[in-house]
């Protein structure tokens, strides 16, 4: 007999064999934990809306401000009297201000009177970061902006629609999340390729390529035909769609072939424009490109990075770096170099070189080595985000800061009169995401960051599959039990229970540590829209290839796999606002063969996770 248990993946991590708790004959539910996870220690609840607002209100009342990394406060003191400065963050781009602290690009009054108190002004802010991105990058948070979706799309508009510089209007490379397809975010883009936009092409890169296991051989095939075929649903004509690539800006895979393609068809021909929703990865990507042999040798030195963070929306302005020209004699040195790098093993890295590898495999399934052709003689560290230039310590007196960037270097006239710039711009907005309901904190555990491992179950009729507290799939009707494979963030828990007991559970539960997101309690749960059903029928292509995913918003999917020619009833549900997607032919048809042995009593398998693959390295022995 099959006893139902709850079975609940926590941070990957080794852990005690699984262990039953009570007694299936008592009749009360059991948990199950996988051999491999063991679950975070239980944090306290966040605060919920309304505490929130009334803190901080309390602390503006008291003259206090945001919270900030080492306990201090970040003070939000403005002043609508100083006008605008007209540089903008070295972070995001929004120009830098003190009039406004709910608008993009704030800087607490005292502190930017005392950048610009030098003899150049506002060129003091040259370095400068706003205290939105001060914040996201030292504390890990998110301050709430007032930055409407139509705001977004003025500024993004704006610039594409600027007359064409060179006499050829721009490549726009448009950035997708494969786990994401059909990308939400593709059919505006027939919109911006309007006769009124002087656009020379559209190029999309696939990101986030490393958190999918391979399902079969050839699985980077399938998935780039996937990709160009939701742009060809989605309305990009043939003749508008330059190429398809694939890569993970985080882990540098395909990233030398997509530079390689860019120099090879575009060359220097006029600007880029990146584009793609938020989350999609954009910034990475920018900032993996300002340190490639995209970018003029001497820009990383010069130009800002942009914020990296898994809060939406963290570009807000348009960054941008110089192309390098990719002349013939820059091209045979880059080539040279690539064929130097693939002859190597990984015995002949460097101890550095090999440690940030074994990291890089941690982190993903596809690796890649990602290095530079054209360095500068002298090496300048990376200007990056310096607490020391923009703190927000009320405890520290801003002239006594040391000036470390007086001296900055700038482009010459002669490096930017004819440049062509590669510009990165704002995320466009996911409607209907998931995503927007949850908290930074609660972003980061939906947001898959690391390998993705796939976990498996075989379920009954009459059986439920909860993902956290933000999907369900109840199996309603079917002859035959059917596998359901989760991709989703391994810090999503994964729960199954009956027909009977599932509203229960999740009256019980959601809010709360076992279902984990959201959190916050029942007050939390108060604001958070309910789960709404849609129901879906199937049929089943065999035991081995998945017939469809039933992706749950932006929060993972489900691949569905059942006997041949079975019908299947089920009913999906995600919270009200959001949408359910059933991707048919599946993003990964096989991802049930990629699990271990049943776990005894449970309807979950033991987890299997795939090796790495690294590519532009020579394995050990081959010639």
């Amino acid at each position: 007999m099959l006893r139902l248990g709850r079975v609940l993946l926590g941070r990957l991590r080794p852990a005690r064999p699984w262990t039953a708790r009570r007694g299936a004959a008592s009749g009360e539910e059991e948990r199950f934990v996988f051999v491999e996870y063991e679950p975070e220690p239980e944090s306290e609840p966040l605060p919920t809306a309304p505490e929130r607002g009334r803190a901080a209100a309390r602390s503006r009342a008291a003259g206090g401000g945001v919270g900030a990394p080492g306990g201090k406060r970040v003070p939000v003191t403005a002043d609508p009297s100083v006008p605008p400065s007209g540089v903008g963050c070295s972070g995001c781009g929004a120009e830098l201000q003190c009039r406004d602290a709910a608008a993009p690009g704030f800087v607490p009054a005292d502190k930017y009177r005392s950048l610009c108190a030098g003899p150049g002004g506002a060129a003091g802010l040259r370095d400068a970061v706003c205290q939105r991105c001060w914040v996201l990058v030292h504390g890990g948070r998110a301050l709430r902006l007032e930055l409407p979706p139509e705001q977004h799309r003025a500024v993004l508009s704006a610039a594409l629609r600027s007359p064409p510089r060179h006499g050829r209007g721009p490549l726009l490379l448009y950035l997708l999340d494969v786990l994401e397809l059909p990308d939400p975010v593709l059919p505006q883009l027939p919109a911006l390729l309007s006769p009124d936009v002087p656009a020379a092409g559209l190029l999309v890169v696939g990101n986030k390529v490393d958190l999918l296991p391979a399902d079969s051989p050839g699985h980077l095939g399938r998935l780039r035909r996937s990709v160009a075929a939701a742009c060809l649903r989605a309305g990009v004509s043939r003749e508008q769609l330059v190429d398809v690539r694939l890569v993970s800006a985080k882990t540098g895979f395909g990233m030398e072939g997509l530079v390689s393609r860019l120099q090879r068809s575009w060359k220097c021909a006029g600007d880029v424009y990146l584009l793609g929703a938020t989350n999609s990865g954009k910034s990475t990507l920018f900032n993996a490109l300002l340190h490639s042999d995209y970018c003029k040798s001497r820009a990383p030195d010069v130009v800002g990075r942009a914020t990296v963070s898994p809060w939406p929306g963290t570009t807000l302005n348009l960054l941008k770096f110089p192309i390098i020209n990719p002349t013939c004699d820059r091209i045979f040195r880059r080539q040279e170099r690539l064929k130097e790098e693939a002859l190597k093993t990984e015995d002949q890295l460097s101890d550095e070189e090999r440690k940030h590898l074994n990291h890089l495999k941690k982190q993903g399934y596809l690796v890649g080595r990602f290095g530079r052709t054209f360095k500068r003689q002298k090496g300048n560290p990376v200007i990056d985000f310096d607490p020391d230039m923009l703190s927000y310590s009320v405890d520290e007196d801003p002239s006594h800061i040391s000036r470390k960037h007086e001296k900055r270097e700038e482009f010459t006239y002669n490096e930017v009169k004819d440049a062509r710039w590669c510009f990165d711009t704002p995320g466009i907005i996911k409607e209907n995401c998931v995503l927007n309901l949850l908290t930074e904190k609660e972003v980061k555990m939906a947001l898959p960051t690391q390998a993705i491992v796939p976990r498996t179950f075989i379920l009954k009729p009459g059986m439920v599959l909860f993902l956290a507290a933000l999907g369900r799939i109840d199996y309603l009707q079917g002859e035959k039990p059917a596998w359901f494979s989760v991709v989703a963030s391994n810090l999503m828990p994964v729960h199954i229970a009956t027909l009977s007991s599932a509203d229960a559970m999740y009256e019980k539960h959601a809010g709360q540590e076992f279902l984990k997101v959201p959190m916050g309690g029942k007050e939390r749960m108060k604001e958070f829209p309910p789960l709404v059903p849609q129901d879906i029928t199937l049929k089943g292509t065999g035991t081995t290839e998945a017939v469809a995913d039933i992706k749950l918003s932006s929060a993972g999917w489900v691949a569905v796999t059942a006997h041949k020619e079975e019908e299947l009833l089920l009913r999906a549900y995600t919270p009200r606002g959001t949408t359910v997607v059933v991707r048919e032919p599946p993003l990964l048809p096989y991802i049930s063969n990629i699990r271990g042995p049943r776990i005894p009593g449970t309807a979950a398998y033991r987890t299997k996770k795939p090796p790495s693959l690294v590519e532009n390295l020579k394995i050990a022995g081959n010639r």
